[in-house]
C-alpha cells in the first residue's frame, strides 16, 4: 500500500477509483475464466468416463485403486518396451555372432593363403600344351606337370610361347612353312604352389 500512495496523490481520487475499478475488473475476469476452464475440464473427464462403458467397475473404485490401476498400466507399457528392446538386442547379438564366425573363417582362409605364399614361386621350363577338343591349346595340365616336376602340388601358367613346328623336309626344301607344319604352344613360366 505504501507504494500506491504516491500514485494516488498524483492521480487524484477520481482517477484512482477508475484505476482500481479497471484492475479489479481484470482480476475478476481472470478468476471467471479460471472457473469456466475447471468446469470444462471436469465435464470432459466425465464425458470420457461415460464413453467407455466396459469400465463400469472403475466408477466405484477409490483414489488409491485408480492410482494402482494407472501404475499397473504404466508398468505393463514399460515392460513391453523393455521386452522389445531385449528382442532387438538378442537379434543384434545373433547377427554379430554370425558376422564374427564369417570373419573367423575368412581370416583362416587368408592365413592359409599367406602360409602358402612363401612356398609359392615362379618357375621356368618348357612344357608342351595339349590341344583341346575345340582346337585351342589347353595349358592347365602343362603348368601342373611343370610344377610337379619341380616338387610343387599345382601351378598356373604365367607365360606361354607359340612356335610353328615343321618337319625337317620342309626346311630342306627351302621353304619356311607348309601344310605339314603345326603350331605348338608351350608353357615357359608357371606360378607353382
Amino acid at each position: 500500500m505504501a507504494d500506491e500512495t504516491p500514485v494516488l496523490a498524483v492521480m487524484g481520487i477520481k482517477q484512482a477509483l477508475t484505476f482500481y475499478q479497471i484492475h479489479g475488473a481484470r482480476s475478476s475476469s481472470l478468476a471467471f475464466l479460471f472457473v469456466v476452464g475447471l468446469v470444462l475440464i471436469s465435464a470432459l473427464a466425465v464425458a470420457q468416463d461415460q464413453a467407455t462403458p466396459s469400465q463400469g467397475t472403475k466408477e466405484n473404485e477409490g483414489f488409491l485403486a485408480a492410482v494402482s490401476r494407472w501404475w499397473n498400466e504404466q508398468t505393463a507399457t514399460v515392460n513391453s518396451s523393455f521386452e522389445d528392446a531385449r528382442k532387438k538386442v538378442k537379434s543384434f547379438s545373433s547377427a554379430a555372432g554370425d558376422a564374427a564366425k564369417t570373419t573367423v573363417e575368412g581370416a583362416k582362409d587368408a592365413a592359409g593363403a599367406v602360409v602358402r605364399i612363401p612356398a609359392a614361386r615362379a618357375v621356368s621350363g618348357h612344357e608342351k600344351c595339349q590341344v583341346a577338343p575345340n582346337g585351342a591349346p589347353d595349358c592347365v595340365a602343362a603348368a601342373n606337370t611343370m610344377c610337379k616336376a619341380k616338387g610343387f602340388d599345382s601351378g598356373k601358367s604365367l607365360d606361354m610361347t607359340t612356335a610353328e613346328v615343321c618337319p625337317a623336309k620342309v626346311y630342306m626344301s627351302g621353304r619356311s612353312t607348309g601344310p605339314e607344319c603345326t603350331t605348338d604352344t608351350f608353357v615357359s613360366r608357371a606360378f607353382c604352389q
